[in-house]
């Protein structure tokens, strides 16, 4: 008899599936795709939701999971955390290192998202594009650091073929499509498969292009609502990385080396991280 894999979901929309939706308005999501493909019985637990931050994986998911045993974890978190004036790497840092060491500790594969260039697929302003990437690479500098001391799957968005490709993202560009889910879980599945796992091939998928009309129809209904609802805290920092970009170019010449300045962490404790700048 196969032995049963439990495999968990811990994380915000990415994880949760936002974006991979085929019928009746309700997401799949990569992770799902994932379970799917995997040979071997297996229960399926998904702990994710939209807007999470690390501080609540950490406090709220991370037990339960634990409880739950998992041979393999989704986690994905930190798209979230960087949108917040109070971005801070090390507490994000300090949050994942609780969490890997929590899963790897009971024998759980871990795979993990870094993000994606977001200045890719999206038209912002250059101030705000600026800012909004060095908070990305920071995210990603951290998942970067901690694959180097815990033994994960660490996909790196950015990197993968045709992830700029607009077929492969839903109408708000800021989640992958049904396509773009695809194209993780095929990713992950080819890792997994390194580590013994039985899979099978996911087979593409032809999701036809929504109508101009439609995305109006999309944005009207759904995105609207959506960005007013977000709006209260997203724009205060969108506001907020701007006019620090401004501050920040205008002044440069007469700052120190900033690689060289010793920034405080969440803990109020002097540290350096890898040479990223912690001043946000």
């Amino acid at each position: 008899m196969k032995k049963t894999l439990n495999f968990v979901v811990m994380g915000d929309s990415a994880a949760y599936g936002t974006g991979d939706v085929i019928l009746a308005d309700r997401p799949f999501g990569w992770a799902a795709r994932i379970a799917d493909a995997i040979e071997s019985p297996l229960t399926y637990l998904n702990l994710a939701r939209p807007g999470a931050k690390s501080s609540e994986l950490v406090e709220h998911q991370l037990p339960i999971a634990r409880h739950f045993k998992p041979d393999i974890a989704v986690v994905v978190v930190g798209g979230n955390d960087m949108l917040r004036n109070n971005f801070c790497p090390i507490r994000l840092r300090n949050n994942l290192v609780e969490i890997l060491t929590g899963l790897t500790s009971i024998g759980t594969h871990v795979i993990t998202l870094q993000l994606h260039d977001p200045s890719k697929i999206l038209q912002l302003p250059k101030a705000l594009e600026s800012a909004l990437l060095k908070r990305v690479e920071c995210v990603n500098a951290v998942y970067e650091e901690l694959a180097t001391r815990f033994p994960m799957i660490s996909i790196k968005a950015r990197e993968m073929e045709g992830v700029n490709e607009r077929k492969n993202w839903h109408v708000d560009l800021l989640h992958p499509g049904p396509q773009g889910h695809v194209l993780l879980a095929k990713t992950a599945l080819s890792e997994l498969s390194k580590l013994g796992v039985k899979v099978r091939t996911i087979e593409p998928i032809n999701i036809p292009q929504m109508s101009r009309w439609k995305k109006i129809e999309w944005m009207v209904l759904k995105g609207g609502p959506w960005f007013f609802k977000r709006s209260f805290d997203l724009l205060p920092v969108a506001l907020f990385l701007i006019l620090k970009e401004i501050v920040i170019s205008k002044f440069s010449l007469f700052l120190p080396n900033r690689d060289n300045i010793v920034r405080y962490g969440a803990n109020s404790k002097e540290e350096k991280f890898n040479g990223v700048n912690q001043s946000f």
